[in-house]
């Protein structure tokens, strides 16, 4: 006999209690397949006289809906189907808004998408004060709108204004602020959930009215101020997107048709817009990154092995980067860290970056001040190796020098006989860091990217000697740790920075081909990256690029590697970028507030004049195009394991426009037939550098994709 998903109690007072639990499933996702289902359901409570009101509820433990199954788009053959399956959806949740009765939403943990659209559909809604209790509609991450009138019903619950902050950016509150939002209705401890929401049954159904304040009224109640509003609105879409992502434009569109002709027109041009936006190719990209993504996260073992348990983390170094380890090592792995220094001045610098995130987040409400104490408490310090007997994950953060980094290793082998000493290098081969080790087996790669709090990807490096076993439990560590790890070979610059280098070098050449600076940042803004080659040199220091040049070009060879040497005089004027607050842009008190500028005399020093002269698309091909080619030599080199390694890595570690699927979902849509044509035209007109690689030149005679 078949296992149902949805099941219907009836409690001897007269409320029903509805109980959403997919077999075999560890969270509840909403599928087409369940439609009947419901319907049943429906036509049960609605047959039933003595019923009194409606309990909506979860039978998993730690989540309600997680939103709606994304694979049964893959079966929508064109924009009708999937506006059809938007259709079924907004009629489900409109019988169910339609029900005589009070119908009340209980949330305990992740209540997303069509989850959420389906608790916007109850009468009155109850969440608890758990961790795990988020409330969003992430749809705009997939490139999609809410489709079963969630862009119809929350700007009707807490107002136009909140409602397009929240759709438009897919971010996800916790019950407190959901309730401060007007989103739920009651926040709980999780303990007395079913009981609160009992209690709502026997008020009956609410009365609702929006309450706004007087900014609200003036802006949504007459034409003029919704007028400003979604102009203000779509201003501020266009500067984040660029037009590059259709969906927020979509939903700017649809919530104004519900405002200003009422519901039933919103939820046609909800469900038709849907339909569309399901067939865009930016969609498609952005699922497909979802589904590579997920994907990873079942992959518990590395090549048959298990990873070990880790339950003391030491990080060696208290910087920026050592700091940044610790504080998602406590925040997310949840494991006490140890942290060692030369100073007492390091352990406190890394203290103090825990501290001033989680006072940030105190501040915001998002935790207690208990939560605070708990997790400082988990960080602790010293400048000789006490209390690392029983640590069994070391990750190394100290400065870029291979005698010190093997005086690492030395020193932690001989404090613990069972830690695996994981390195932080950015440049520094990790079987040279490993090469004096009584246990090369234990030793790895674990690179982070900066900020370590923000950033999500983490490369895992395992050199020759590297046990499989090594490897597992460093990728379990780092998803512990809340990081997209992907397996890369030991070869200079890894993987992330082996692609950007070519990259960053030609943005570089462009400037002193006499390209202003803001001009080309802005092509590649404009291409879908987050921020510009030459923005992004100074964010991350030129004296950083400077010395990472060298190393790929002594270890890699080739022209692509070669950083211009007229960058020489930036350092020579200590010019370091940020960091020194001299750079390629402005700084400080000489740059103006709200918008960079670009620092003139920095065309004097490096001897040119600006003056654009190429189309801006195609500064954005020369520089894309460096980029692309070395990524399918790495892959061909076996840098990466896969091209959806390489997808994952380019997005999550540099940025790689995410509507475009990553570097090789790229490559696949261009053709890469016209990707070599686009190269061998550059490689006529420019020079060498850009000769399309051997993988590419073979794959396009034999009509081969990377997908």
């Amino acid at each position: 006999m078949e296992q149902k998903s949805f099941t219907l109690e009836i409690r001897k007072d007269g409320i029903g209690l509805l109980t959403m639990d997919v077999p075999g499933e560890s969270m509840n996702t909403l599928k087409a397949a369940f439609a009947d289902e419901v319907r049943g359901v429906l036509a049960q409570i609605r047959a039933n006289k003595d019923l009194i009101g409606l309990v909506i509820r979860s039978g998993k433990p730690d989540s309600f809906i997680a939103g709606a199954d994304i694979g049964m788009l893959a079966a929508c053959q064109s924009a009708d189907d999937a506006e059809q399956l938007a259709r079924e959806g907004q009629l489900l949740f409109g019988e169910i808004e339609a029900l005589p009765i009070p119908v009340i939403a209980a949330i305990h943990g992740p209540c997303l998408g069509g989850g959420l659209e389906l608790a916007l559909a109850c009468h009155s809604r109850v969440a608890t004060d758990h961790g795990k209790t988020v409330l969003g509609l992430p749809e705009v991450q997939l490139g999609l709108l809410p489709g079963s009138g969630g862009t119809q019903r929350l700007p009707r619950l807490i107002g136009v204004a909140k409602a397009l902050d929240l759709i438009l950016t897919g971010k996800q509150v916790r019950a407190k602020q959901a309730k401060k939002l007007g989103l739920v209705d009651e926040v709980v401890a999780p303990s007395i959930l079913l009981e609160a929401a009992i209690k709502r049954v026997k008020q009956g159904k609410p009365k609702r009215e929006l309450k706004r304040d007087l900014q609200g009224k003036l802006l949504e109640t007459n034409k003029l101020g919704r007028k400003v509003l979604f102009d203000q609105a779509r201003k501020g879409v266009m500067a984040k997107t660029r037009g590059n992502y259709p969906a927020p434009e979509r939903i700017l569109e649809v919530i104004r048709i519900g405002v200003e002709e009422g519901m039933q027109a919103g939820l046609a041009a909800e469900a038709r817009r849907f339909g569309e936006l399901v067939m865009t190719p930016e969609s498609a990209a952005l699922r497909s990154l979802f589904f590579a993504t997920t994907e990873m996260k079942k992959e518990v073992s590395y090549q048959g092995a298990a990873p070990r348990k880790v339950g003391h983390v030491g990080v060696l170094g208290g910087g920026l980067m050592g700091g940044g380890i610790a504080y998602v090592t406590t925040s997310k792995a949840g494991l006490p860290v140890r942290i060692k220094d030369v100073a007492q001045g390091g352990i406190s610098n890394a203290l103090r970056y825990s501290y001033d995130l989680l006072a940030k987040k105190l501040k915001r409400r998002h935790i207690l001040r208990s939560e605070l104490e708990k997790q400082m408490s988990m960080l602790s310090g010293t400048v000789d190796y006490s209390g690392f007997h029983r640590i069994d994950m070391v990750v190394e953060a100290v400065f870029e020098d291979l005698a010190l980094k093997q005086q690492m290793v030395a020193d932690i082998e001989r404090e613990t006989q069972q830690a695996i000493f994981a390195s932080n290098t950015s440049s520094l081969p990790i079987g040279q860091i490993a090469a004096k080790a009584a246990h090369p087996e234990r030793v790895v790669g674990l690179h982070y990217f900066s900020p370590v709090d923000k950033m999500p990807l983490a490369e895992i490096i395992p050199h020759a000697g590297t046990s499989a076993e090594t490897v597992a439990t460093t990728l379990a560590f780092a998803r512990a740790q809340g990081k997209t790890p992907i397996v890369v070979k030991d070869e200079a610059g890894f993987y992330v920075n082996r692609i950007l280098a070519p990259y960053m070098n030609e943005a570089a050449r462009l400037v002193l081909e006499g390209e202003p600076v803001e001009v080309l940042d802005g092509a590649l803004l404009d291409f879908g990256f987050p921020v510009g080659p030459i923005n992004l040199l100074d964010e991350v220091g030129i004296d950083v690029g400077a010395k990472i040049s060298p190393i790929l070009e002594q270890e890699l060879g080739g022209e692509r590697f070669q950083a211009p040497a007229a960058f020489d005089k930036l350092l020579k004027a200590d010019r370091k970028g940020r960091k020194n607050g001299k750079g390629f842009y402005l700084y400080g008190k000489a740059a103006k507030k709200g918008k960079k500028q670009v620092d003139e005399s920095v065309y004097d020093l490096l001897g040119v004049t600006p003056q654009a002269k190429l189309p801006k698309a195609e500064l954005a091909e020369r520089c894309v195009l460096m980029m692309l080619n070395e990524a399918a030599i790495a892959l061909d080199g076996g840098v990466i394991a896969s091209p959806r390694d390489g997808d994952i890595g380019a997005i999550f570690g540099i940025g790689f426009p995410p509507f475009l699927g990553g570097p090789f979902r790229y490559m696949d849509c261009l053709g890469i037939a016209h990707l070599v044509g686009r190269l061998e035209h550059y490689q006529q007109r420019v020079g060498d550098r850009f000769a399309p690689c051997e993988r590419l030149k073979s794959m396009a005679a034999e009509g081969r994709t990377f997908y």
